[in-house]
C-alpha cells in the first residue's frame, strides 16, 4: 500500500514513509483520536431511529468501515479524488441535527429516507465541488488563521465533556473522579513531551492514553467486561436497512448540511496544509472535496452517512509534528479492520472518555494554537484586519457560548450557523472581501486599532539625541544621569521646537 522509504528526502512533506512500525502506531494514534467522534454519530441517529442494540452495533461498524475506506481514497487517492494529506475522514457532525429532524418527522421515511437523502445531496456536492475548488484566493492567511483558531475553540467543549465523563445522565458525570483521571492524563502527555525522546515526544498522545487507561483499570473505572460479548467478525452488508428513499424536503435540508461540509473540509484541507508546509493549490482542494463527496455517496450503502475531514486529527498533526500521509492511511486501514472485527472496536471503545478528554484537551488547544501562529504572520498596518479577526472570531463563538442562540431560526439557517467553524468562515470571507478586495470607500486609517500599530518617529528627534542618552521609566536622561525636558504634546509641535528644546539640556 505505501512504498518503501527512500534514501532522499521527498519532495512533498506528506509524502514521506516512516515504516510499517511507525505507520502502525502513529495510525493507531490517530484513531483513538478520533474513534469517539465517528461512533457517536451512528450511536446518536440508531437511538433516535428507535433500533435495538444489535442494529446500532451494525450502525457503528458500518460507520468505522467507510471512514476508513474514505481515508485511505482521501490519503492514497486516485485520479481527480483525494488531496493526498494527513486527513482523517468520518462521519461528520453537522448533519446530526438535520438527520436526526428526518427520523423524528411522522411519515419522513426513516432510515431510508435519511440515508436516500445523504446520497442524492452528496452528488449534488460532487457536481459544484469545481466551484469550491477555486477559492483558494479568497483564503488567505487572514482568513485561514480565523478558521483554524475557530477550529480549535469550536472542539474544546467536547473535551470539556470527555473529561466529565461523556454522557450527561450518567451518576458520576462531571464527578472529581473523572476529572482528576482527565488531569492525570494531560499531566502524562505534558511530562512525555518534556523529558522523552524525540519519537517518545511524538507518541505523547498514544501514550498517555494507554498509560490512563491502564490506571483507570486498576482504579476500577475502566470496563473490559464487554469486549468479549457480540460477533468476532461481522462484514457491513450492503442495504442492510432497506433501499434508500429519496424524499425532496429530506434531500434539500441535507443540501445544506452538504454545503457546510464542504465549507469545513475546505477549511481543513487548508489548514492540515499550511500546518505541515505543504501547498494547496485549487487543483488539490477540489480532488479532495471530490474524495469527500464521493465517500458521502457510497457510505450509505454499507449504512453510514456524510463524510468529512476530521478537525481533531489535524490538531494530532500539529502537536506530534508527523506529516506522513501513509500514517493516516494506515489509520484508514485499521478503521477498516475495526469494521469488519467488532471485537477490536469494543476494546478501543473501553478506553474511558475522560482518558480521551484529558488528551484533547492538548489536541485541540494545538489547533487553537496553529491559528494564532497563522495569524501572527498577518499585517494590521493600516487596514482593518484586526476587526476582521475579531468579528469572525466572535461571529465563530456565538453558538459556542450559547448553543440554543439560533433556535428561533429557520431550520436551514440554525444548519448553517449552529457550527461556530462554518459561522467563522462565511464571516471572514465575506469580510476579507469587502474591506481587503473590494477597497472602494475605504479609509486611509480607517480604525484606532490599526493606527494603533502605525509607529513614527521624526528623523530629527533622533539626530538630536547624544551618545549616551537613554530612556527609563518615561524619561529621558543623558549620559552622566541628568534627566532632559521633553517638549509637551501642548507646545509648539514642530521638529524645530523639539530639536530646540533637546539641544539646549
Amino acid at each position: 500500500m505505501t512504498p518503501s522509504p527512500s534514501a532522499s528526502s521527498p519532495a512533498r512533506p506528506e509524502d514521506e514513509n516512516l515504516g510499517l512500525g511507525a505507520n502502525l502506531a502513529y495510525g493507531l494514534q490517530h484513531v483513538l483520536t478520533m474513534y469517539g467522534g465517528i461512533v457517536a454519530v451512528p450511536l446518536i441517529l440508531g437511538q433516535a431511529a428507535g433500533m435495538a442494540p444489535a442494529d446500532i452495533g451494525l450502525l457503528i461498524a458500518a460507520s468505522l468501515f467507510a471512514g476508513g475506506l474514505a481515508t485511505l481514497l482521501q490519503t492514497l487517492g486516485l485520479p481527480f479524488f483525494g488531496c493526498q494529506l494527513p486527513l482523517v475522514q468520518g462521519v461528520s457532525f453537522a448533519g446530526v441535527a438535520t438527520m436526526g429532524a428526518i427520523l423524528g418527522t411522522q411519515g419522513g421515511g426513516g432510515m431510508p429516507a435519511v440515508l436516500g437523502a445523504v446520497m442524492a445531496a452528496s452528488l449534488i456536492g460532487l457536481l459544484i465541488t469545481p466551484v469550491f475548488s477555486r477559492i483558494t484566493q479568497f483564503f488567505p492567511p487572514l482568513v485561514t488563521g480565523i478558521v483554524i483558531t475557530t477550529i480549535g475553540l469550536t472542539l474544546m467543549p467536547v473535551a470539556a465533556r470527555w473529561v466529565m465523563g461523556g454522557n450527561s445522565t450518567a451518576a458520576d458525570y462531571g464527578s472529581v473522579a473523572n476529572i482528576g483521571l482527565a488531569a492525570l492524563t494531560f499531566a502524562i502527555v505534558l511530562l512525555l513531551s518534556k523529558i522523552g525522546s524525540g519519537a517518545l515526544s511524538r507518541l505523547s498522545i498514544l501514550l498517555a492514553m494507554v498509560i490512563g487507561t491502564l490506571i483507570a483499570w486498576a482504579l476500577g473505572m475502566a470496563d473490559f467486561g464487554g469486549v468479549g460479548q457480540g460477533p468476532m467478525l461481522a462484514m457491513p452488508t450492503p442495504l442492510h436497512f432497506g433501499m434508500p428513499t429519496f424524499h425532496l424536503a429530506a434531500i434539500l435540508s441535507m443540501c445544506i448540511v452538504i454545503m457546510v461540509t464542504l465549507v469545513e473540509t475546505s477549511a481543513d484541507i487548508l489548514a492540515v496544509g499550511d500546518i505541515i508546509g505543504t501547498k494547496v493549490d485549487s487543483k488539490r482542494l477540489g480532488n479532495g472535496l471530490r474524495a469527500d463527496m464521493a465517500s458521502s455517496i457510497l457510505a450509505p450503502l454499507f449504512g453510514s452517512f456524510t463524510q468529512s475531514a476530521f478537525a481533531q486529527n489535524v490538531g494530532l498533526v500539529a502537536v506530534t509534528g508527523v506529516k506522513s500521509r501513509y500514517v493516516v492511511a494506515t489509520g484508514g486501514v485499521i478503521l477498516v479492520v475495526l469494521g469488519l472485527l467488532p471485537v477490536m472496536g469494543r476494546v478501543i471503545a473501553a478506553v474511558p472518555t475522560p482518558v480521551l478528554g484529558g488528551a484533547g484537551i492538548v489536541l485541540f488547544g494545538t489547533v487553537a494554537a496553529s491559528g494564532i501562529r497563522t495569524l501572527s504572520k498577518v499585517s494590521y498596518q493600516n487596514n482593518v484586519n484586526l476587526i476582521i479577526v475579531a468579528a469572525s472570531l466572535g461571529f465563530g463563538m456565538i453558538p459556542i457560548a450559547a448553543p440554543t442562540f439560533y433556535h428561533q431560526f429557520p431550520s436551514w439557517f440554525e444548519t448553517i450557523f449552529h457550527s461556530g467553524i462554518s459561522s467563522a468562515a462565511i464571516m471572514a470571507i465575506v469580510l476579507n472581501l469587502v474591506f481587503n478586495h473590494f477597497t472602494a470607500g475605504n479609509p486611509q486609517n480607517p480604525s484606532v486599532f490599526a493606527a494603533g500599530y502605525e509607529r513614527t518617529i521624526h528623523y530629527s528627534d533622533i539626530s538630536a539625541l547624544r551618545d549616551g542618552d537613554y530612556f527609563k521609566d518615561g524619561h529621558l536622561y543623558d549620559a552622566e544621569g541628568h534627566e532632559v525636558p521633553l517638549l509637551d504634546v501642548d507646545a509648539a509641535d514642530t521638529p524645530s521646537a523639539r530639536r530646540k528644546t533637546v539641544a539646549e539640556h
